[in-house]
């Protein structure tokens, strides 16, 4: 046994020991605001110690309702040295789904912005028991006075951290439990993946309720980098930002991507600072993938297959060429297996479910033991295995492909169809912008391919047209039933398409 003290920090201290470092160095910026991390240490201290004080700590949930800026990024660290657990809401969810999610959380206080709170004090009316910090002015008041030293309370590894819910894009929400642990292994792991240092000058575009947004933020405060958090993303404001900070790296989805090589006169902008882009939430297809690698280097493109529940796979740029459809090999201390409906592994080659484990993967989920039990399978030496619900394979050197979402894969005739494979297909065609391939009911086969498609500006072709090419190009099995105009495709703040939405909306689909 060693005579030292060998514990493993959790991140109010690591944060903290910035604060004494790194002091003068620039934390967050956030428009014409900037924290050093000197300042940002005394600031989080102020609310930690002020919500201890109100009785709020270890085992306390509170709900942040906030919109991007330097009090949301203080907020969630200030309840983080509290001990307490931050609940971050997605602010594009109904009224009714975020008073569910607090409810559900069994939140005691409730963090707003000044754009927030109207909103906010209408909720907590079906609350009880829930104390609400107003805005900026709820903010300053919170702090008057509370003491500006880290408070020791005793935070334990497995004691929850944040809790992120899922973006309900195949079901009902579920509250996506994170340990300070399990946080910490989080920043250590990813920061090796995708390359930050203490050098990280980190952009900020998708809303910090995001696990997306989690994982920049993670990685960034532990190495001790800057965080440059904009209000929301536009593509124009976000290609000003990568050449006016210095941006190093930063975390899009595919169609944020794709919109900042749309931008007119995008080739102008500097962006030699880049080092590593995480791309994620949806597949990156290899078409704007190869784009990506031409403007940003062939080092600087890293795609992320992940859960907020903790089975990540990326890809490392440097062995993308001759795999640009995969998502890699799994983060470190992470395994994963392809599992068949027999619920046996299946060779490689095959495809079936992903199923993985390791130090990152939640404890469960919230209040929910029964979507714990269906999310885990039990292997045969009788480990505990996460099902992801995504279709992939494994080739023979490893690498990992994702089909498709199980659920969003469409059975016509007893035939599995997978709508990514097809997606990728009509991606190569130079008048489609965007597209989504869902399944419609058919009398004949059960099911069958639709494709929904919105059209480059300056495209002439007709649906038929776009039809009769593809089909030209997909096996007989993948052929579609017909294509369909529209103007955009629903999607959550995380890029991801709402397929379930596009589903509802097309259910009485007729051909012609």
């Amino acid at each position: 046994m060693s005579a030292f003290d060998t514990n493993a920090p959790l991140l109010p201290e690591i944060l903290s020991l910035h604060g004494k470092w790194k002091g003068n160095k620039s934390a967050l910026i956030c428009g014409d605001e900037t924290l050093t991390w000197q300042q940002l240490e005394l600031e989080t201290n102020r609310i930690a110690n002020a919500l201890i004080a109100k009785g709020i700590s270890r085992g306390s949930m509170v709900g942040v309702v906030m919109s991007n800026g330097r009090a949301m990024v203080e907020t969630l660290i200030g309840i983080m040295k509290a001990g307490a657990c931050s609940v971050p809401i997605n602010l594009s969810v109904t009224d009714e789904a975020m008073a569910n999610m607090l409810l559900d959380a069994g939140a005691v206080a409730i963090f707003t912005t000044d754009d927030q709170t109207a909103r906010a004090q209408t909720l907590v009316q079906n609350i009880t028991d829930v104390q609400l910090v107003a805005g900026n002015q709820g903010l300053a008041t919170l702090k008057e006075g509370a003491a500006t030293t880290l408070p020791d309370i005793g935070i334990k590894e497995d004691d929850p951290l944040n809790i992120i819910y899922s973006s309900g894009t195949t079901g009902m929400p579920k509250g996506i439990v994170h340990t300070h642990g399990g946080r910490r292994d989080w920043a250590y792991d990813l920061a090796i993946a995708l390359r930050y240092n203490g050098s990280a000058r980190t952009l900020f575009t998708i809303g910090l309720y995001s696990n997306i947004s989690w994982v920049g933020m993670l990685c960034t405060l532990l190495a001790g980098g800057t965080m440059v958090v904009e209000k929301a993303f536009d593509a124009a404001a976000a290609l000003a930002a990568i050449e006016t900070h210095k941006i190093t790296n930063f975390a899009m989805v595919p169609i944020q991507l794709q919109r900042l090589l749309e931008v007119p006169g995008s080739d102008r902008f500097d962006l030699s600072s880049v080092q590593a882009i995480m791309s994620c939430g949806s597949p990156l297809h290899a078409t704007l993938k190869a784009l990506l690698f031409d403007r940003l280097g062939p080092s600087s493109v890293i795609e992320l297959f992940g859960l907020t529940e903790g089975i990540i796979t990326t890809l490392e740029p440097e062995e993308a060429e001759g795999r640009m459809a995969s998502v890699g090999k799994p983060l470190i201390g992470t395994d994963i297996k392809i599992i068949g409906d027999d619920d046996k592994e299946v060779p490689t080659g095959q495809s079936g479910e992903v199923v993985g484990v390791g130090r990152i993967v939640m404890p469960g989920y919230l209040n929910r033991p029964d979507a714990t039990a269906d999310a885990t399978w039990h292997a045969p030496d009788g480990r505990k295995w996460m099902r992801t619900g995504d279709i992939g394979m494994l080739d023979a050197d490893g690498y990992l492909y994702i089909v498709d979402r199980k659920k969003d894969m469409i059975l016509s005739g007893g035939q599995n169809i997978y709508p990514q494979d097809i997606e990728a297909v009509l991606f190569t065609h130079e008048g489609i912008n965007d597209v989504a391939v869902i399944g419609v009911p058919s009398e004949k086969w059960g099911e069958t391919p639709l494709a929904v498609v919105v059209q480059e500006p300056d495209a002439t072709e007709s649906s038929g047209d776009i039809l009769a090419w593809a089909n030209g190009k997909l096996g007989k099995q993948q052929r579609l039933a017909d294509v369909v105009f529209t103007d955009v495709l629903p999607r959550n703040p995380n890029g991801k398409i709402l397929k379930r939405d596009l589903r509802e909306t097309y259910k009485d689909w007729q051909h012609g």
